[in-house]
């Protein structure tokens, strides 16, 4: 895992008691992430877009057939979905961060600082946001920065995935692997379906790395 790793976890629908067109739709997402863990984007994308003819409106869908195109390397049909999910729920933090991913890897970095500036000032209270602007500093080379960024979003909320995920990689580049630990496993405690974190905290444990000793 590095700076900048794009969010490959896909998102599952979540919902109540679930009509029948409701049903297809969850089994088609169910059946699409699972196809996406394998390493099968072909037929992960085709399960998506299935899904997506019975709920065109579903943010989540949207975001996950992007993140098929991405790994498909179909990177302006990834853009195309990712901005279709923001049209749809603005405040999709996964998907802020894809896009600035994509945008930053093809060199159009002045707009992924632009999209961070607009969320910032619509949502100045959302700390996911705060984790987005930390990450463009981190791909900058300003960890200072960085590290104080992500120190007022986890102000605004202890608990955001971003924030405590981004502290963990700024605390590793500034040589502070034991910080970074604990960031990870705060992450792991809020969300604990992350694959590639759960590889990183196994790798720094194997290290010898563990809690910070106190002062």
């Amino acid at each position: 895992m590095r700076p900048g790793w794009a969010a490959g976890v896909l998102v599952l629908l979540a919902g109540c008691v679930p009509n029948e067109r409701e049903q297809r739709v969850r089994a088609y997402n169910e059946d699409g992430v699972h196809l996406f863990g394998q390493g099968d984007y072909v037929h992960a994308r085709d399960t998506f877009q299935g899904a997506l003819a019975l709920t065109p409106e579903d943010a989540n869908l949207h975001f996950n057939l992007g993140q098929c195109y991405d790994r498909l390397g179909r990177a302006e049909l990834a853009e195309q979905s990712y901005r279709a999910c923001l049209q749809r729920a603005p405040n999709h933090p996964e998907c802020r961060h894809a896009l600035c991913v994509l945008l930053v890897r093809r060199g159009r970095r002045d707009e992924a600082v632009r999209l961070v500036e607009d969320w910032l000032k619509a949502q100045p209270r959302l700390a996911a946001a705060y984790a987005e602007d930390a990450w463009l500093w981190h791909q900058a080379g300003d960890l200072p920065q960085a590290q104080s960024r992500l120190q007022q979003a986890l102000d605004l909320d202890p608990h955001d995935p971003r924030a405590l995920t981004e502290m963990g990689l700024v605390y590793e580049a500034l040589g502070y692997p034991d910080r970074a630990l604990v960031a990870y496993e705060r992450c792991l405690d809020v969300r604990p379906n992350q694959p590639e974190l759960v590889r990183r905290v196994n790798e720094l444990r194997a290290r010898g790395v563990g809690p910070p000793r106190p002062n």
